[in-house]
């Protein structure tokens, strides 16, 4: 027997209908490319979307068109992301911060119709001459007063605000089926070319309602929240669409991602909330630390991208600020995990609660995870017996975008993060590793994130990376390189004794290097692969 409800599909557009309409004079804050802070509000944001969505119409662009964008956390950025899903259209959002031929290869890849992009990225856009595929305009985010020159051997430039100035405020927003795509997001290239995720306006406003509940970012109408994590990763974690989901006011940072301009920001907008990966925090903690100040209105910080430091978090927790360690990826859209307590942890000690914060976390409602070991059989869920991370759910990749053959869909039904983790009784996992940089040694297994954490909790440290050495004897040794922070000074013996009781003497590093700077993947990882090229081949300094 069916049910009697009402078939109402879940479309991206409708979040920001119903603030519009419900949370009109909520404010959204936006630091501008061209300098001042611009307020609008969800009202006001929804008529320009409209406004957009018939101006991308008038341009020739139908539904499924790719709209890319080269742009910051701003409200034109917001603008587009409601626009082109309500006409039908896919928004591929496009990390600046990868290679140029990367850039150029997934544009032709996607085979986007329209580039939007922010002032900050024309010397990169003029490095992409004659390779923007089937691009056929690139729309300048800004005003008339700030158009560039439009250079050679680059589609023709339009005006952002010349094209929505004669354009209505209304348009109707397709009737679409939910599982239509809304969004696409490429990976960051770690392990091999980046591979496109096509999000399902489904996918993403299941994924809005999860990410809002009190256990995960715990956002409401009487949050302001602050993305630090950039629009073009992973979608900003889901949180424009959240923050309008509840009516939370919104403070978009633009380029400034400064530890003074975040913190500026915090204390001018009232945040309360906000998200991004571990190097953004630790800056603004430490320009806080070197100027004297509190973290103000802010109460909860979500911590993802990487493993995040212990450290880290006693920082933040001793200045009243909770920490939401998450997991995620491009392909789960991407919160799957989330390091929330229970009731049975009310009365854990202060080192408890640190260790449990520490954890990625454990599943949200709708997603599913299985650990396997080498040969697929599940582990024991005692949070000691490791294997890789497999999982599936309403908001995990099916597939690549165009990509047909992917060893990580390779078991039917389920998707292969590559890590390897421990899952307790209650659902908490901790990652152990990457597959490809877990180091084996003498036929034991070494977490390089475990190395890592105990290192830059070192008060000389600033940040660590640690890698798989090859040993004659052993197979792998664990090879430590660590960045000072500045005026600090460091020995190889030193940074040893560190390590004394805190892990079995075999899990010591015993080469350890001191260099001014690691190399990063485009979102800000340490790029492992890259350290052993420049490190782990040769002789011991």
């Amino acid at each position: 027997m069916r049910g009697l409800m009402m078939d109402v599909p879940l479309l991206v557009p409708s979040l920001l209908r119903h603030a519009a309409e419900f949370h009109a004079d909520t404010e959204i804050v936006s630091r501008t490319v061209e300098g001042p802070l611009h307020r609008t509000t969800y009202a006001g944001l929804h008529a320009r979307a409209q406004r957009l969505a018939n101006a991308l119409v008038a341009l020739g662009l139908e539904p499924g068109d790719r709209v890319g964008t080269l742009a910051w956390n701003g409200y034109r950025h917001m603008e587009i992301y409601y626009a082109v899903a309500g006409a039908g259209m896919v928004c591929h959002t496009i990390n600046p911060r990868l290679f140029p031929e990367q850039i150029a290869g997934i544009i032709d890849h996607a085979r986007d119709s329209v580039l939007c992009v922010d002032l900050t990225f024309m010397p990169l856009l003029q490095g992409l001459a004659g390779r923007l595929g089937a691009v056929r305009a690139i729309v300048v985010m800004t005003d008339a007063a700030h158009m560039p020159p439009e250079p050679e051997g680059l589609p023709p430039f339009l005006c952002y605000e010349e094209l929505l100035a004669d354009q209505p405020d209304h348009f109707d927003w397709l009737a679409l089926d939910e599982n239509e795509a809304c969004s696409l997001c490429y990976t960051s290239g770690t392990t091999g070319a980046p591979k496109g995720v096509l999000y399902s306006h489904r996918a993403t406003v299941l994924h809005a309602m999860a990410s809002a509940l009190p256990d995960v970012f715990n956002i409401s109408a009487t949050s302001v929240v602050m993305p630090v994590v950039p629009m073009f990763h992973v979608n900003a974690w889901g949180l424009p669409y959240a923050a309008a989901m509840v009516g939370a006011k919104l403070v978009l940072p633009g380029p400034k991602l400064d530890g003074a301009s975040l913190h500026e920001l915090i204390a001018a907008e009232g945040v309360t909330f906000s998200a991004g990966v571990p190097t953004v925090w630790m800056a603004l903690l430490d320009w806080m630390a070197a100027n004297g100040q509190g973290p103000g209105t802010l109460k909860r910080v979500g911590i993802g991208g990487s493993a995040c430091p212990a450290v880290m978090i006693e920082r933040f927790e001793n200045m009243g600020v909770s920490v939401l360690h998450a997991w995620g990826m491009t392909e789960t859209t991407p919160i799957g995990l989330a390091a929330s307590p229970k009731a049975k942890h009310r009365n854990a000690t202060p080192a408890e609660r640190l260790a449990l914060s520490g954890k990625q976390g454990r599943p949200l409602y709708g997603m599913a995870f299985r650990i396997v070991d080498a040969e697929g059989r599940d582990v024991p869920r005692d949070g000691r017996a490791f294997g890789r991370m497999l999982v599936r759910g309403p908001w995990v990749a099916a597939a690549y975008h165009e990509t047909p053959d992917s060893p990580a869909h390779a078991i039917p039904g389920w998707f292969d993060t590559g890590d390897v983790v421990t899952m307790d009784a209650d659902g908490y996992v901790t990652i152990v590793d990457r597959t490809k940089d877990v180091i084996k040694s003498g036929g034991e297994w070494i977490s390089s994130i475990e190395l890592e954490n105990i290192a830059v909790a070192h008060p000389a440290v600033q940040e660590a990376a640690a890698v798989a050495r090859p040993d004659p004897k052993w197979g792998e040794r664990p090879l430590l390189v660590v960045v000072l922070r500045p005026g600090a000074s460091l020995t190889a013996d030193e940074m040893r004794a560190h390590f004394e009781g805190r892990v079995a003497r075999w899990c010591i590093p015993d080469d350890i290097r001191i260099v001014e700077e690691l190399p990063h993947t485009a979102t800000g990882k340490l790029l492992k692969f890259r350290i052993r090229q420049l490190y782990a081949q040769t002789e011991k300094a």
